[in-house]
């Protein structure tokens, strides 16, 4: 069959550093259609979730003090995301216009309208925003004379939202969430990324005073970020009593994904050019190799807590990361004596069976153990802390059947999962657990060499949604998740860890709870 590839299209990928072979495995994946993961059940307490004892978490932190000290740990945010789901409900209400009188708010709220609630909990909620001075000032100066109090006891509503929303004034919405204004401390107002820098300093600081953060930011939003880092520097420093080394990177553009119609084809633009778009945070495995680092604590943007009660989440991130230190350590060795010897094969095998939850072969003589042992030793280690499941949407640690028949530990998202299937639906909402995005990551080789961590990615672990754009429906490929299938082949410990470090800010109401508040 002939490719739907044209001279000028191949023009166009290579532009991005695209060959054609990807570009054609793309386009049938997209043909494909969902490539669904196959559930066998969840990950529990002693079934592929360990529960740490005293002990074990006074060593991990033991191993974590001299691996920081000795300047091998980094800190790495995904950042690039922008806070429009944030704002969804007020950005709707400020589309509709309405309700924008007190009488009208709650007479919707009442019945139960979501975007009517969420107004007026915001409305509600605003003195202890730590964005309130920013958006009174900013009300005040494109409407001379308003009160943001009055307004919002009042009405009308609609100047608050332009003030919050509107492109000529905040624009919280198309901002990217790590310069928004979460916490209040004492007179000071902390953006969720400068949040990320002071947890940073306090885990990863070495004996040098080197701390490390890389985020992956848009190229956009590169800017905002440069900017506010200039403005904090110092008194996020003078905080961690270290100098701060921070690094930003973007995706890849070789990294985007092709789109599809509805009949599979190339989805082009007016102009008859391909449509790709960036891959989601799957993508992100490329930046994560290019960081450099040795054990690497992986954190969301926006799972920060106010400085009153982070602490938990310090110590944890200093215990997963300990973890990783202690592990990587006790694999390298392993590998080192196989590299030996067979005599290890056997040892080294229990281990990856007991402690890194991967079926190992137990028959066959000494050369092929060793030889299989070396192999399931020799690769990417990230040690994951969950959280028992509260209800909130996302994914979590599963055993999953991979395509070799084979059970192995995944972290999955609901929408990897074909929940028209009433035993893989029973599976996934069996689950006890949630993935809070915190782990840790251990990225060398026994030989102190990185991984090549393209090498573990399952290419298949995609997921397919459909959007639409200039009224014709697009089918959109999305590389495997950061914590999903990038990570697929990795070596992998699950750990659970209190709810206390799981604080994320996905509306902005969320801000009101007790975690983001000073009291």
């Amino acid at each position: 069959m002939s490719s739907p590839l044209s001279p000028a299209d191949h023009s166009q990928l290579a532009a991005l550093g695209i060959s054609a072979a990807e570009a054609e495995r793309q386009l049938a994946l997209l043909a494909r259609g969902e490539a669904w993961t196959t559930l066998e059940r969840p990950c529990t307490r002693g079934d592929g979730i360990e529960v740490l004892d005293d002990a074990t978490r006074e060593r991990a932190l033991a191993a974590h003090a001299h691996a920081a000290s000795e300047g091998r740990a980094q800190w790495f945010v995904p950042a690039s995301g922008a806070a429009s789901r944030m704002f969804k409900e007020l950005m709707q209400v400020q589309a509709e216009r309405r309700p924008d009188s007190p009488a009208e708010l709650d007479a919707q709220a009442a019945s139960g309208k979501p975007e009517a609630k969420a107004l007026r909990a915001f409305l509600d909620g605003l003195p202890r925003f730590a964005f309130r001075e920013a958006l009174a000032e900013t009300l005040a100066q494109m409407t001379p004379g308003a009160s943001l109090e009055a307004h919002a006891r009042s009405g009308p509503f609609a100047p608050i939202l332009a003030a919050l929303l509107d492109a000529r004034a905040l624009d919280y919405a198309n901002r990217p969430k790590g310069v928004l204004p979460f916490h209040r401390e004492g007179a000071e107002i902390r953006t969720a990324f400068e949040a990320q820098l002071i947890e940073a300093g306090l885990v990863v600081r070495a004996a040098s005073k080197r701390c490390c953060l890389h985020a992956t930011v848009s190229p956009q939003h590169r800017t905002l970020f440069e900017a506010l880092l200039a403005q904090v520097r110092a008194r996020v420093e003078a905080r961690i009593e270290a100098p701060l080394e921070v690094r930003f990177s973007s995706q890849h553009p070789a990294t985007d994904t092709l789109a599809a119609d509805a009949d599979g084809q190339p989805f082009r633009d007016a102009d008859g050019h391909l449509t790709l778009r960036p891959a989601g945070h799957g993508a992100l495995i490329a930046n994560l190799a290019e960081c450099g680092a040795d054990l690497v604590l992986i954190k969301n943007i926006d799972n920060v807590a106010h400085a009153r009660v982070r602490e938990p989440s310090l110590e944890w991130a200093r215990v997963l990361l300990g973890l990783a230190a202690e592990t990587e350590s006790r694999v390298q060795e392993l590998v080192r004596r196989l590299d030996a010897s067979a005599d290890a094969a056997d040892e080294a095998l229990a281990f990856v069976r007991e402690v890194l939850n991967r079926p190992a072969v137990i028959s066959g003589d000494a050369e092929s153990r060793r030889r299989d042992a070396r192999a399931a030793l020799a690769r990417p280690l990230r040690i994951c802390g969950m959280v028992p499941n509260t209800g909130e949407p996302g994914g979590g640690p599963f055993w999953v059947r991979g395509r070799d028949g084979a059970l192995s530990p995944q972290i999955v998202e609901s929408a990897q999962v074909n929940m028209r299937v009433p035993a893989q639906r029973a599976a996934f909402e069996a689950g006890t657990h949630f993935n809070p995005v915190f782990l840790a990551c251990g990225l060398r080789s026994a030989t102190g060499q990185p991984y090549d961590l393209n090498a573990f990615v399952d290419p298949d672990a995609i997921i397919l949604t459909r959007k639409s754009a200039g009224g014709r429906e697009l089918r959109v490929l999305e590389r495997p998740g950061l914590w999903n299938g990038a990570m697929a082949h990795w070596n992998t410990r699950f750990i659970e860890v209190p709810l206390e470090v799981f604080n994320p800010v996905k509306t902005v109401l969320d801000l009101l709870r007790p975690a983001h508040q000073p009291d």
